[in-house]
């Protein structure tokens, strides 16, 4: 799949698990089936019986709604430790690569976090919004970051990307405030 093409799933009812180990850390387990939104091009993706072993690295933002219901909001980004081709027995990369790989990705990461950020202030529909955007690494083409982690007034807004047809958010962001986060990162740029 080329870089900036996008997959839409819908999850079966799935089962997630948690189980607090110190006040702050929590095990997590989920398990369920997910399922195409469409139908996937004749001949194209992996061969069935593929296999890939994904890390998660996001933000999960909850908010209680009643003594029994939270609604949850998902974001960030996932990075691709191995594969198993279909018929074959064995991991494109074995244990050891695979978590010097994920240290390798983690220490960039860390280093991302610790770079200057670019900060957001701006006035929307009456309201004020303070706050920073901080460049994904692998999102730049050359020229420009493409995809930035964006917080505001104190909360995780989630990840605003530059497409051919403008600038998107996979959160339930209002459009003309993404919108507004734009035009201010374009504002940054040109200082």
């Amino acid at each position: 799949m080329k870089v900036g093409r996008t997959h839409t799933w819908n999850y079966d009812k799935g089962r997630w698990q948690e189980t607090k180990i110190s006040p702050e850390v929590w095990r997590i387990f989920y398990s369920v089936k997910k399922r195409r939104v469409g139908k996937a091009p004749a001949g194209s993706g992996a061969k069935v019986g593929t296999g890939y072993h994904w890390f998660i690295l996001a933000h999960q933002n909850v908010q209680k709604l009643n003594a029994d219901d939270y609604s949850t909001i998902l974001s960030g980004i996932k990075l691709k430790i191995a594969h198993k081709t279909a018929g074959k027995k064995s991991w494109s990369a074995g244990a050891s690569q695979q978590r010097k790989g994920l240290i390798s990705f983690l220490k960039d990461f860390i280093r991302q976090l610790q770079k200057q950020v670019i900060s957001l202030s701006f006035e929307h529909e009456d309201k004020a919004y303070h706050g920073e955007a901080i460049p994904i690494e692998e999102s730049f083409d050359g020229e420009n970051y493409t995809h930035f982690y964006i917080t505001l007034n104190g909360d995780y807004t989630g990840i605003i990307r530059a497409l051919k047809s403008g600038w998107k958010m996979d959160s339930n962001t209002n459009p003309s405030l993404v919108k507004a986060i734009a035009e201010n990162l374009k504002e940054h740029e040109q200082s």
